[in-house]
């Protein structure tokens, strides 16, 4: 006779360590993508040093979500920490950008290639906010250096063709900042023509 209960206890020991794996993954995981998301409002209002202590929060979460699944990699691929690893690098890419720091590779955030590039083209939304608000307080010229970075951003997601089985989706992510960059240089041009014909009515 086969000794199921043998089985049966391999099989539930094999899926309680990873059950209870993958629910301290996916909790750690939520707090990073809340953590990040914090730190991202944050850095719009100028608050500096309170995005500084998210952003470092929000890596030590994502590298204790991933240790907590080392042993379980069919539940550590399954698309939650990636998403997770997104959000961080978004946040991360958003600072240097924004900041004019030096920008981080995806090993100096421990993440992998296609998170991080999804959380860049991401990063062009936030960039899109800033350069608004350039243009309200009428600093054109950084507002043209931002888009240039936006343009810079698209033409690198571009030219990586692979398919979306193996990037996880960067095309659609790639559209959408491709769309938020032609917007952004629509009001920017607006910006620039309505200064140069106030300009032009002042010295009359």
């Amino acid at each position: 006779m086969v000794d199921f209960d043998a089985i049966d206890d391999i099989a539930r020991a094999e899926f309680d360590a990873k059950f209870l794996a993958r629910e301290k993954g996916l909790k750690l995981s939520r707090q990073v993508i809340r953590a990040s998301a914090n730190a991202i409002r944050s850095l719009h209002r100028g608050e500096q040093e309170k995005a500084a202590e998210l952003m470092a929060q929000a890596g030590a979460l994502l590298k204790e979500a991933t240790e907590a699944l080392a042993d379980h990699p069919d539940v550590l691929h399954a698309g939650f920490i990636a998403d997770a690893a997104k959000e961080y690098a978004e946040a991360r890419l958003t600072h240097a950008l924004g900041s004019g720091l030096p920008v981080p590779m995806p090993q100096d955030l421990g993440i992998e290639v296609g998170p991080y590039l999804k959380g860049l083209g991401e990063t062009v939304g936030e960039l899109r906010r800033r350069l608004l608000d350039l243009l309200r307080h009428g600093d054109l010229e950084a507002g043209e250096a931002t888009l240039e970075v936006m343009d810079a951003i698209v033409d690198l997601l571009a030219g990586l063709d692979y398919p979306d089985g193996m990037t996880g989706g960067l095309r659609r992510v790639t559209d959408v900042a491709r769309a938020l960059v032609e917007r952004s240089r629509a009001d920017l041009t607006t910006t620039i023509v309505q200064e140069r014909l106030r300009s032009d009515l002042a010295g009359r």
